[in-house]
Order: C-alpha cells, then sequence, then structure tokens
C-alpha cells in the first residue's frame, strides 16, 4: 500500500496514475474543505493524530512508502509525515511544485507571513485582492482602512477584515477573467502565498499586465527529504520502492 497525503491536484494526479498501474494507493485529506475534489482510489478524510498516530497507522496498514502531495503551506502535516514516517520506517517522499518566479514587468514584495503581508499591502494600497486562504485572514483584520476582495473556496470564518467581500471560487482561472475582476473591483494591490503551479498562475499575469503590485508570502521551511517536482518523477520514485 501507498499513502499519498493529498489535496492538491499533484496528489490527484499522482493517485489516478498509480491506480492505472494498479497500485493500491490511499489519499489522505485533511478534511478542511466542505467538497474536495477526491482522487481515485481509497480516500481517508481527516488526521492521524500526530506523528505517534501517522506511524501507528502506517504499521498497522503495513504501508510501503508515503508521498507527501500536501500544499507548500501545510506546515504542520509536513512535519508530522516527516517524524511519523522516521518513527516506523517507512520511505517518504516530498512531491512539491515548483515556488513562481518574478518575471519582467513584475512587482512582487517578499514578506515571511501573513503579518508581514498585512503590513505590507496596506502600505501599498487601499483595495486589496486577498487570495491567500481562509485559515489566514485573522491577520488582517486589524486593517480597518483597506478595503479587501478575498477569495476562497469555503466560506471564512472570523475574525475578517471590517471593509471586506467575500468571493467563493474554486480555481483554475483564466487570463480575462482576472483581469476583468482586477479592473471591476479596482484593485490596486494583489496579495498570494507563493503556492506555485499553474492553476492559479493567470492572476500573477493579470497583475503585471496592470501594473498592480504583488505581495508574495514566501513558502515555509521543510524537514529535508527526497524531493521531486512533478508527477512522473513521484510515480518513478513509487515503483523504485515496491520492487525494493
Amino acid at each position: 500500500m501507498i499513502l499519498v497525503l493529498g489535496g492538491t491536484g499533484e496528489a490527484r494526479a499522482l493517485a489516478a496514475e498509480l491506480v492505472a498501474r494498479g497500485v493500491h494507493v490511499v489519499s489522505s485529506l485533511a478534511g478542511r474543505v466542505a467538497n474536495p475534489r477526491l482522487p481515485l482510489g481509497e480516500v481517508r478524510v481527516g488526521g492521524f493524530g500526530g506523528p505517534d498516530g501517522l506511524a501507528r497507522w502506517l504499521a498497522e496498514n503495513h504501508v510501503e512508502a508515503v508521498v507527501d502531495a500536501t500544499h507548500p503551506f501545510a506546515e504542520r502535516i509536513g512535519a508530522s509525515a516527516f517524524e511519523g514516517t522516521r518513527a516506523a520506517g517507512v520511505p517518504l517522499l516530498r512531491l512539491q511544485r515548483p515556488g513562481w518566479q518574478a518575471g519582467p514587468g513584475d512587482e512582487w514584495h517578499w514578506v515571511n507571513s501573513l503579518d508581514e503581508a498585512a503590513d505590507k499591502s496596506t502600505e501599498l494600497g487601499e483595495r486589496i485582492f486577498l487570495t491567500s486562504g481562509r485559515q489566514g485572514l485573522a491577520a488582517f483584520a486589524r486593517c480597518t482602512r483597506a478595503w479587501f476582495l478575498v477569495r476562497c473556496v469555503d466560506p471564512p470564518e472570523p475574525p475578517l477584515p471590517p471593509r471586506i467581500e467575500i468571493l467563493l471560487d474554486r480555481g483554475p482561472y483564466d487570463l480575462d477573467g482576472e483581469s476583468a475582476l482586477l479592473r471591476d473591483h479596482r484593485i490596486d494591490v494583489l496579495v498570494t502565498k507563493d503556492s506555485g503551479g499553474t492553476m492559479t498562475t493567470a492572476k500573477l499575469r493579470a497583475a503585471r499586465e496592470r501594473g498592480i503590485p504583488v505581495v508574495v508570502v514566501k513558502r515555509p521551511d521543510r524537514p529535508e527529504t527526497t524531493t521531486v517536482e512533478d508527477v512522473p518523477a513521484a510515480v518513478a520514485w513509487v515503483s523504485a520502492m515496491l520492487k525494493a
């Protein structure tokens, strides 16, 4: 059995490829999204009870290898995967999409946290497009003068900025739609995390074309482990583990 810690497009693609090859795959989802896109194969929802709980689950289910294909900002899950697999003696692979890089014409401001993003974005403008996820909105609740357009999959919970409009939507997004969104809402600052990948890059291109500054939250550090950047490389690693 292969355990895929998922929730990302890469995790779904990996599960589909492994299932097609006849591999027994269990995909684990955190359960933070109300209606997640489910991968092929067996699916479990919810945590394991920390690293110790994960180690027990791996042993009880005779897991041969684990692929951590969670979001680049799923810091807690990544730490549990590293500690739990090490305790259980199970090989671990990190499947992580490459981060974004600024290009010609981009005005990007890199910050280390959402708190820093709140400070920087309100320095740069007054109508801010927040695409950093619903769970980090508390960092912006103290920003009383700026107006925020917040896009997320599920409704956020307070505390929230006092001047806010919620847009419930799920990617991928295209350039025309993102440009229209920035124009119609008179956005003058974009805030995002360095999620990487192509599904949400249209907003970055739209910001470049409209001359809008972008505040980008850097990825958190992850424990050092074997890492690949795409699904084919992950499939090759799993295949090697199963033959070992």
